[in-house]
């Protein structure tokens, strides 16, 4: 579970993960040269806030090709489904296939995903199962590496010191003004949409409930017992500890549910 490629082959998806990493790029490239490393060699900042911005940097674009590459959870042809178990499957008239209640089919990659929440063009994959708690990742040190970022660009014009060595020969310093420019918006632009995406996702697992749930209003039923949040996150992540919960360089086993809480749809 969560160890096979899932490589889903859509050129829309292509683009729109290709626009993220050439944000991330341009960000991981020109905030260094030209705001970390110069006021780090003239002792404005310390050490600590560039390895800062490099692991932020480096968790987003880890937890980015993981979720696109991750299997969100997609159902093998023919599922050996338990006697116990019955009960808790249905019939998808779509491929004609049996599956788990909550699964949802994506017409988009061609088969069902359990516990679909949705098809995300930016990582060119669907979010289920088993890769949602990478997808969270990655809103998370989106938000996280979007939020450094503007606050570097606000310091480098109102709070650092003006820099004493300045290269006008490199192209970076000729246009520093521009590049900062357009990182500033591109930063507003991402934190503002990651953000909100990233809220709903936190009420949809507080809620027990998934996007594609939400829009079909299929869990109305105020009477099913409700999970605690800690129960709710630890199934989407795959642990109790709690801390692992931010760490995209593992692999996600899942928890047993019990049938008390797992047959309430």
């Amino acid at each position: 579970m969560g160890q096979r490629i899932h490589f889903v082959v859509d050129p829309q998806g292509w683009c729109c993960m290709g626009l993220i990493i050439f944000v991330w790029l341009y960000n991981t490239i020109f905030i260094p040269k030209v705001i970390l490393f110069p006021h780090y060699e003239e002792g404005n900042i310390s050490v600590v806030a560039v390895l800062c911005y490099y692991f932020c940097s480096l968790f987003c674009i880890a937890s980015l090709f993981r979720a696109s590459v991750a299997d969100p959870g997609k159902l093998s042809e023919n599922p050996k489904i338990p006697i116990t178990e019955r009960e808790r499957w249905e019939l998808c008239y779509k491929c004609n296939m049996m599956r788990p209640k909550r699964s949802h089919h994506c017409s988009r990659c061609g088969h069902c995903v359990r516990r679909m929440d949705h098809h995300c063009p930016w990582i060119n994959n669907c979010v289920g199962e088993d890769n949602h708690w990478l997808f969270l990742q990655l809103c998370f040190y989106t938000q996280i590496l979007s939020s450094y970022t503007l606050i570097l660009d606000f310091c480098h014009y109102y709070y650092f010191l003006p820099l004493k060595k300045e290269n006008w020969d490199v192209f970076v310093f000729r246009h520093e003004l521009a590049l900062l420019r357009i990182s500033a918006f591109m930063g507003l632009i991402i934190l503002g949409g990651i953000s909100r995406l990233f809220y709903t996702q936190l009420i949809g697992i507080f809620t027990d409930t998934t996007s594609i749930e939400k829009m079909s209003n299929c869990c109305e039923d105020i009477s099913r017992p409700r999970k605690p949040w800690q129960q709710t996150f630890s199934e989407v992540f795959g642990t109790h500890w709690k801390i692992l919960w931010f760490i995209p360089f593992r692999q996600r086993q899942p928890l047993r549910v019990p049938y008390y809480f797992a047959n309430h749809v």
